[in-house]
């Protein structure tokens, strides 16, 4: 098992290569969940996310033999640049196994980092086993994302930091995927405060964590979905597993709509870029699955690499729902003259329109109508009220579109 003493010297070995990210209080997020909420950026460290902090210390802790042959990992996302990244500072070689279907950025980072990266299979797990075959064949270095003593140390310098800087907090909030973040995090913090609280949180599409700890053992679970993907794991590690079991509270999930909701808050409110996985612990708090009132509860957002086309959806999405943005479907005779008319409707209302589509070929629009579909955006709910009511005053057939 991993002790203290491990991350205390993990601590003195990532200092002069990690970022200590900021810890942060909220106002608007406190005053939402009516606690005092702050949160810890990890999504500002370097490679963008908590992973160079367990892949640095590990290779750092490899025998000089291990280094000269290299270290190769498994990964779709920030594990691979963080071994990547740690592995160029450390001068050793690196190879990043990755499945076929990863993202091009996400590629291309790893790449810049100066790993080699090998596209292999159509799943983590194709990727994962093909990493660990070519492991053995050739005596390289397996950096493990959760399931290794030194990960988990390298990961519990976060735990150490959120001490140093906040003493007083009285629980933190942990993303959980295959625990080795929760696991370092809470094995400094239960050393260093016993009496914070750590809590996981795992995505509801990915709750392998939530179903092990119910059954007292590891349970893989046969599929998973959701939009988390830094936390979409089918099975805890054994390491974490106990580790977990020892020093975590409790293990709660938030659906990937809450996740959603939460991303945009962050960037319209806190001007953060942050990745499904990094938001979870925060999405727990200010959508109602845990209560803190008046505590000093810790969020660590572990990430910032979000896929952008995933990111312009959230924004959308977040936008509708809070009334900044309308899209209506109108079916309406086929002249000229209809779309000039609904037209002015937003113009006279102020609605600034983004964008308009024709469809006459749907066998849903009758022959000699149009279906006109418009977004635009607005200023708030009143304002999508008022041009409602027009729209039924001027006899139009419509919908309005969530």
């Amino acid at each position: 098992m991993v002790d203290f003493g491990d991350v205390q010297e993990a601590y003195r070995v990532l200092k002069p290569v990690a970022k200590r990210t900021p810890l942060q209080r909220s106002k608007t997020f406190s005053e939402m969940a009516g606690c005092h909420a702050y949160l810890k950026l990890e999504n500002l460290q370097n490679t963008g996310s908590f992973k160079l902090r367990g892949a640095y210390n590990k290779i750092y802790h490899l025998s000089e033999e291990e280094k000269k042959r290299g270290v190769i990992c498994a990964s779709a996302g920030n594990h691979a640049q963080g071994v990547a990244h740690a592995a160029t500072l450390l001068g050793v070689d690196s190879t990043v196994y990755m499945p076929l279907f990863a993202p091009p950025t996400k590629i291309n980072a790893t790449r810049s980092y100066g790993a080699q990266v090998v596209l292999e299979g159509a799943t983590y797990d194709d990727a994962y086993r093909a990493a660990r075959r070519r492991a053995e064949e050739e005596g390289l270095a397996f950096v493990h994302a959760f399931n290794d003593q030194q990960v988990v140390a390298g990961q519990g310098t976060i735990g150490m930091e959120i001490f140093e800087e906040l003493p007083e907090a009285e629980v933190v909030l942990v993303p959980v995927g295959g625990g080795g973040l929760i696991s370092g995090i809470a094995l400094a913090l239960k050393h260093l405060s016993p009496e914070v609280q750590v809590i996981g949180v795992e995505a509801e599409g990915a709750q392998s964590m939530v179903r092990s700890l119910e059954k007292g053992e590891i349970v893989p679970q046969e599929s998973i979905s959701t939009i988390a993907d830094g936390i979409a794991v089918k099975h805890p590690g054994e390491l974490t597993f106990g580790l977990v079991k020892r020093y975590v509270d409790e293990v709660v999930t938030v659906t990937d709509e809450e996740i959603a909701r939460t991303l945009y808050l962050l960037l319209q409110r806190a001007k953060l870029v942050v990745e499904p996985a990094g938001a979870v612990g925060l999405a727990a708090l200010l959508c109602g699955r845990l209560s803190f009132p008046g505590r000093r509860v810790v969020s660590v957002v572990s990430g910032g690499n979000i896929n952008l086309s995933l990111l312009s959806q959230v924004i959308e999405r977040g936008m509708m729902q809070h009334h900044l943005l309308a899209r209506v479907a109108i079916v309406a005779p086929d002249r000229p003259d209809v779309l000039d008319d609904i037209i002015s409707i937003l113009a006279g209302l102020r609605a600034n329109v983004l964008s308009i589509s024709h469809d006459r070929l749907t066998t849903s629009v009758p022959i000699g109508q149009v279906k006109i579909t418009i977004t635009f955006q607005t200023l708030d709910e009143k304002q999508i009220d008022a041009i409602r009511e027009e729209l039924e005053e001027r006899g139009l057939e419509f919908d309005m579109l969530r």
